[in-house]
Order: structure tokens, then C-alpha cells, then sequence
């Protein structure tokens, strides 16, 4: 059956495990973390199991979706029609979870080009929640590239690979990353190297920032959290434990509603700096609003502004 080769890659866990230069994939690789170096806790609420269902079948109809306006549609249109066209695919994904982005912005610009987004890693929704307010190219693991549906809408839109099991291939993910944010473009990674339980912040590999201070670009760091409707800390989305993705996806779709809270914290110049300096202030900043007991937005808000 042609569903048997997808179902193997999904249920199977995958190592967390990964060299100094390869870190910071874009997706989850493996079980979670907490930053205090235990595990994460996961604590379930049920939707009815025609619910979780509905929700899985019309994701996947959302894939092949996704694959076919990559594949037929991204080589007709413009960057900026592509960006729209993958925050939109990101918003019906996440609606589709019952998953509600709200965003804090901690500065009074926006995000322009020629910017490093770094953030915290805690759940393979990370990425659409991100793309909902940037489109961004993300760095990761070259065997995602293999997997069915999935993949090659990975490489339609963009995404930087690297093989782990080279460390030669970071100098090469490092000068097309640099490229890329010269012209303008807006590439994320997670520098925590895997996921963690979202209430503190793992050590960061500062090689993934070598890129934006060859370019002279500038940080955004980002600081992702998780949270039920009433504002308390969710463990759901983490991707945690002995969890396949598979299994992890179907923990999410479990949940009646998700909060997923994007801070976009003042940007950080790279321009003349080291990488380890700027790779600490980044790690710094998120970890200080991990650490803060930061109050939720009201629903349908964008810092002050209507959603």
C-alpha cells in the first residue's frame, strides 16, 4: 500500500541527536526537553473521536493542497504572491487545529529583509505559526526531503537542507543561507538544536548565526509559547517523550482550542559582531519572556491592533 512508506516515517521516532553544526532544524527532531533538563509533563483534553478525525482528514486534504499550489501555481506568481499564498495555506492549517496565533510585537517596526528570525523550538506547529506572520526559508534536515507529500512541498517553498551526518555541508547551508539573506529574504532556525516543553530555553549553537552577520542583517528574535484558552502554560503541542510525529499529532488534535503566542522582541543588529555575543543577547532576551509571567492578549488583538 502507498501509505505504508508514510506511516513508517511518521510513527517512527526520530533521534534529537544532532552535531554542533547541525542544529537549529527547522523541524522537530526528536523528543522534547524541558530547560531545566527534565521531561516534559503532557496533560490531554479530549475532543470526541469523530472530531480528531475530521480534523486529521482535512489536514491531509490541506497537504495535497499545499503540494499542488507549490508545485503548479509558486512557478506562475511573484515572491511576494508566494508569501501570501503560504501565510494563507499556514492560517487554514493552524484553523484547522483549532490553534489561534496571537502576536505581541515588542518593538514599532515590522519585519523587512535581510533578517535572521530566531526563536525557541517547541512543537513541529512552530513553523506555521512563524509563516502565518513572515513567510520565512527554513533551515532543515536533509532526510525531510524524502518524505511523501511533505517533502517536496519542503523544497517548493524554499527550505535550506542539511545533512547531519556531515559537518562539511554546514559551510555550504551557511553560504546559501547568506545568499539568500542578501537578496532580501527572511530565513528562520531554531538554534536550541531541538524541542524543548516551551518554559525555558535550551543552549543555543551560535554557528546558525553566522549567516546574518556575514550579511549585515539584522535578529529578530521570537519567542514562541503555547496556552489554553484561559492563558496557563499547554504542554500539548510540545513534541515530547518517546512521541512519534505522528502521535504528537494526534495529541493536538485532542485539544478543543490552542493559543499559540508569538512575541516579536526588539531586533538586534549583526553588523560587526561576533556570533557567540550575539547568539548570548538573543538566547537572553527569549529566555527573560520565557521566564516572565507575561499576561495573554485579549483574542482578535495584534499588539493593540485588531487581528
Amino acid at each position: 500500500m502507498p501509505w505504508r512508506p508514510l506511516f513508517r516515517r511518521l510513527s517512527t521516532p526520530v533521534s534529537r541527536a544532532a552535531p554542533d553544526g547541525a542544529a537549529g532544524l527547522a523541524v522537530p527532531v526528536g523528543e522534547a526537553r524541558s530547560a531545566a533538563g527534565g521531561a516534559a509533563t503532557i496533560f490531554h483534553r479530549r475532543t470526541p473521536l469523530a472530531g480528531r478525525l475530521g480534523r486529521f482528514a482535512r489536514i491531509v486534504v490541506h497537504l495535497v493542497g499545499g503540494l499542488a499550489t507549490t508545485a503548479f501555481v509558486f512557478p506562475r506568481v511573484s515572491p511576494r504572491r508566494r508569501q501570501a499564498l503560504i501565510a494563507r495555506w499556514s492560517r487554514q492549517f493552524l484553523h484547522m487545529l483549532h490553534v489561534e496565533p496571537r502576536y505581541r510585537w515588542h518593538h514599532d517596526g515590522g519585519l523587512a529583509g535581510n533578517v535572521l528570525i530566531v526563536a525557541n523550538h517547541v512543537s513541529w506547529l512552530d513553523i506555521m505559526v512563524l509563516n502565518t506572520l513572515r513567510p520565512a526559508r527554513f533551515i532543515a534536515k536533509a532526510e525531510l526531503r524524502r518524505w511523501p507529500v511533505a517533502g517536496r512541498m519542503f523544497v517548493n517553498v524554499g527550505t535550506l537542507f542539511i545533512d547531519r551526518g556531515k559537518r562539511s555541508d554546514t559551510h555550504s547551508v551557511n553560504r546559501h543561507t547568506v545568499e539568500a539573506l542578501s537578496r532580501g529574504d527572511v530565513v528562520a532556525v531554531f538554534p536550541e538544536g531541538t524541542t524543548s516543553d516551551g518554559r525555558g530555553l535550551l543552549k543555543f549553537h551560535s554557528s546558525l548565526l553566522q549567516p546574518i552577520v556575514d550579511a549585515e542583517g539584522y535578529v529578530q528574535p521570537a519567542v514562541i509559547r503555547y496556552r489554553t484558552p484561559d492563558g496557563e502554560h499547554s504542554d500539548v503541542p510540545a513534541y515530547c517523550g518517546g512521541l512519534t510525529f505522528l502521535g504528537s499529532f494526534w495529541q493536538v488534535t485532542g485539544e478543543r482550542k490552542l493559543v499559540a503566542e508569538l512575541h516579536l522582541l526588539p531586533p538586534l543588529a549583526a553588523r560587526g559582531a561576533h556570533r557567540r555575543a550575539l547568539s548570548a543577547a538573543t538566547s537572553e532576551a527569549i529566555r527573560t519572556v520565557l521566564e516572565s509571567a507575561a499576561s495573554v492578549p485579549a483574542p482578535g488583538r495584534r499588539a493593540g491592533r485588531r487581528a
